[in-house]
């Protein structure tokens, strides 16, 4: 059976390909398919660039009430699965430390980042679109000044990059939604900023 594939629509046309992962990250991709399914992606402007870092799409779980919840780390939940190293050409998970893993918030590593293997769940491969992460790598960005968390730097990029929508290719395979943290605390950032 075929890796399922998702597909993120950008407003300007530009498509950044996945392939998914969920031998590797089985609780990590049903969260980001639940937050396909929930349309929390669409029309949703990125958030924060790290040139030589990252892209984050969001810190804000997108301003949506269905993607303010955590998942576990996946060691956690699938003891069994072999987690990836963080690195360009990948997509990994968030987190928030000892609260979780963010259930929808994904990013890009734009360099190789030994220090966030292992804790950020890595659940996809990028096989096509590098070039649109290096475009976004190279926007103007502004700092944000109310971030919650004052060792973190937040920059947004001056001029809105939209994402679209996102397309899904499952191959005919179900996934359930994904295992959650059953605790109720939330990021101070998605109560502050949403």
């Amino acid at each position: 059976m075929k890796n399922p594939a998702a597909s993120i629509i950008m407003k300007n046309g530009a498509k950044i390909v996945l392939e998914l992962l969920p031998e590797n990250a089985p609780n990590t991709v049903k969260s980001f398919l639940y937050g396909v399914r929930h349309h929390v992606y669409d029309h949703h402007e990125i958030e924060r660039i790290v040139p030589g870092s990252w892209i984050d799409l969001s810190y804000s779980a997108f301003h949506c009430e269905a993607a303010k919840y955590l998942i576990p780390p996946e060691q956690k939940v699938s003891p069994q699965a072999h987690l990836l190293p963080v690195t360009e050409g990948t997509v990994a998970m968030g987190g928030y430390g000892e609260l979780g893993l963010a259930g929808c918030e994904i990013f890009f590593p734009l360099r190789d980042c030994p220090e966030l293997t292992g804790t950020y769940p890595v659940f996809g491969i990028v096989r096509e679109g590098l070039e649109e992460l290096h475009r976004l790598e190279k926007e103007e960005t502004l700092p944000v000044t109310d971030y919650p968390y004052p060792d973190v730097i937040i920059n947004r990029p001056v001029r809105p990059q939209i994402i679209d929508h996102v397309e899904l290719e499952l191959f005919g395979a179900e996934y359930a939604d994904p295992e959650r943290v059953d605790h109720h605390e939330l990021p101070l950032c998605w109560k502050e900023l949403c």
